[in-house]
C-alpha cells in the first residue's frame, strides 16, 4: 500500500510539530511520500515563514534595509533544527537564498525558498531521499502547468524511490526559473505526486479534523462530515466554503484516489474522505450547507416571453457584453430572474437596464438587493422525499422569507436565496431541521 502525505503549515510551523509530524508518519509503513508546506504560525501574533520571505524579498527589490527580517527567517529554521537535534546545517543554502535575492530571482523564488528548506529539514529528519520539486515539477514559458511532462518525470523518478520528500508550492519554468502555483500549492503537488505513485491514498495533514457540514462561525460545533463526494465537494466550494482548490483534486480524481482530511493535532480523529463516489448511505439526508451574500437579482418581465425564440439568449447576452458573470437564473412563464454580485453589477446598473430593454422590449425589469445564496448539498437528497418542503417549513419556522429555490437536474443541491439579514438564521434553521433532529 503506498501512501502520500502532504503537510501544512501550521503542522511544520516548529520543532514541536515535526516531532509530531514524524510521529505520525513512522506509524503507518504505507507513508512513503511527503509533500511539506513551509512553516506556518506558531501563534496567532507569528508570521508565516512565506510572508517573511516576500516582505525580505520586496525590501531588497526597493532598496530598504533587509538584514533583520532575513534574519528573523534564518532564526525559524534554526529553531527546528536545533529543536530536532538534527546534525544539519543551513548555512550553504541560507548564503544562496541571500545571494539570489541580491541578484533578484524573482519573488516566486523567494516564496518557494519556504518549502524547499523545510523539504530539506524533512527529509533528514525521516533518513530519506530529498528531491527538488524544481527538478519533477514543471511549466510552460506562459506558468501553465505541464501535468503529462510532470507526471512522466513523476514515474521515472519515484518508481526505483522507497521514500522521499518533495516540497510543495513550486516547479521550475522551461529556462529553470523557479514558478509557484497559485493557489493551494503544496496541496496540488501532493495530488500531483499521488497521481504519479499510484497512491492508494492522499492524506491531506491540516490542523482541522476534516470539513464541518456548516460554519461553526453560524452554528456552533457542527458536525464533521465522515465521508464527501467530488461533486458534493464542488457545490460546497463553489459557494464558498473552505475546502481544498479545484485544481488540488483534479489529478488524483482523474485516477480515483481518494483523499482523506486530518488533523496533525488529533490524528486519532476520523477526518473526512473525499471520494468519487460511493454506495455508503450518508448519516444525514445533507452533507453539508454554504453560502454567500452580497447577490443582487434582475428580474425580467414579458408576456408571452417563453413562445419568444432566442429570449434567453438575448439576456444572457446583454450579460456577457458587460462583462458580468451570472450565478442562477431562474424562471417563470413570463418571467426570468438572473442573480449576480451586487459589488460587480453597482457600476453597470443603468446600461444593464437600457441594454435590456433595446435587446428583448420587456414589460417591466426590477432589481432587488442584498440578497445571499444558501447551496444545501447531499447524495442523501436523491432518494429522500420532501426535502424542499422541510427547508420551507424550517426557514417559515425561523420568519425567514425565501427569494428564491432552484435545485439541479442532479438532485444533489438545492440553492435558496434569502436577504442578507436573514443569512445566518437561514443557515442555523436549516441544519437544525437536517442534524440537530436528527441526531
Amino acid at each position: 500500500m503506498k501512501k502520500v502525505v502532504k503537510f501544512g503549515g501550521s503542522s511544520l510551523a516548529s520543532a514541536k510539530q515535526f516531532k509530531k509530524v514524524g510521529d505520525i508518519i513512522r506509524a503507518d509503513k504505507a507513508r512513503r511520500y511527503v509533500i511539506p508546506s513551509a512553516p506556518g504560525r506558531r501563534s496567532k501574533t507569528d508570521s508565516k515563514v512565506t510572508d517573511l520571505l516576500y516582505q525580505c524579498y520586496d525590501a531588497i527589490e526597493n532598496g530598504a534595509p533587509y538584514g533583520k527580517i532575513f534574519q528573523q527567517i534564518k532564526e525559524r529554521f534554526t529553531f527546528i533544527v536545533e529543536g530536532l537535534d538534527l546534525n544539519l546545517n543551513l548555512d550553504f543554502e541560507f548564503r544562496k537564498i541571500e545571494e539570489n535575492f541580491l541578484a533578484k530571482a524573482g519573488r516566486d523564488y523567494a516564496a518557494s525558498r519556504g518549502e524547499y528548506l523545510n523539504g530539506m529539514i524533512m527529509a533528514h529528519y525521516l533518513d530519506c531521499e530529498f528531491i527538488d520539486a524544481a527538478d519533477v515539477i514543471f511549466f510552460d514559458e506562459k506558468g501553465a502547468f505541464l501535468a503529462e511532462k510532470t507526471n512522466e518525470e513523476l514515474v521515472h523518478r519515484l518508481e526505483l524511490t522507497e521514500r522521499a520528500v518533495i516540497p510543495g508550492f513550486y516547479g521550475s519554468l522551461p529556462d529553470g526559473t523557479i514558478h509557484t502555483f497559485s493557489r493551494g500549492g503544496s496541496d496540488v503537488t501532493g495530488s500531483i505526486v499521488a497521481r504519479a505513485v499510484h497512491a492508494d491514498v492522499y492524506e491531506n495533514w491540516t490542523d482541522v479534523s476534516g470539513f464541518l457540514v456548516t460554519d461553526p462561525g453560524i452554528v456552533e460545533n457542527p458536525i464533521p462530515i465522515d465521508v464527501i463526494t467530488y461533486k458534493e465537494l464542488r457545490e460546497l466550494s463553489y459557494m464558498g466554503a473552505g475546502v481544498l482548490h479545484e485544481d488540488a483534486i483534479f489529478p488524483v480524481r482523474v485516477e480515483g484516489i481518494p483523499i482523506h482530511i486530518l488533523n496533525t493535532n488529533r490524528p486519532q480523529d476520523q477526518g473526512t474522505m473525499i471520494v468519487e463516489n460511493t454506495c455508503r448511505k450518508p448519516s444525514y439526508t445533507i452533507t453539508g450547507i454554504a453560502g454567500k451574500k452580497g447577490f443582487c437579482s434582475v428580474t425580467i418581465e414579458k408576456a408571452m416571453m417563453n413562445a419568444e425564440i432566442g429570449f434567453g439568449r438575448r439576456v444572457l447576452g446583454v450579460f456577457e457584453d458587460l462583462g458580468l458573470s451570472f450565478e442562477h437564473m431562474p424562471s417563470g412563464i413570463d418571467t426570468m430572474t438572473v442573480f449576480i454580485h451586487q459589488d460587480e453589477f453597482v457600476a453597470h446598473e443603468q446600461q444593464v437596464i437600457s441594454y435590456l430593454h433595446r435587446a428583448v422590449h420587456p414589460d417591466a425589469i426590477e432589481l432587488e438587493s442584498d440578497i445571499a445564496l444558501i447551496a444545501v448539498v447531499g447524495r442523501g437528497m436523491k432518494s429522500a422525499r420532501g426535502t424542499a418542503g422541510r427547508i420551507f417549513s424550517a426557514l417559515a419556522h425561523a420568519r425567514v422569507n425565501v427569494k428564491m429555490i432552484d435545485q439541479g437536474s442532479s438532485e444533489l443541491n438545492i440553492i435558496i436565496g434569502v436577504r442578507n439579514e436573514d443569512f445566518e438564521a437561514a443557515v442555523r434553521a436549516i441544519y437544525d431541521i437536517f442534524i440537530t433532529a436528527s441526531i
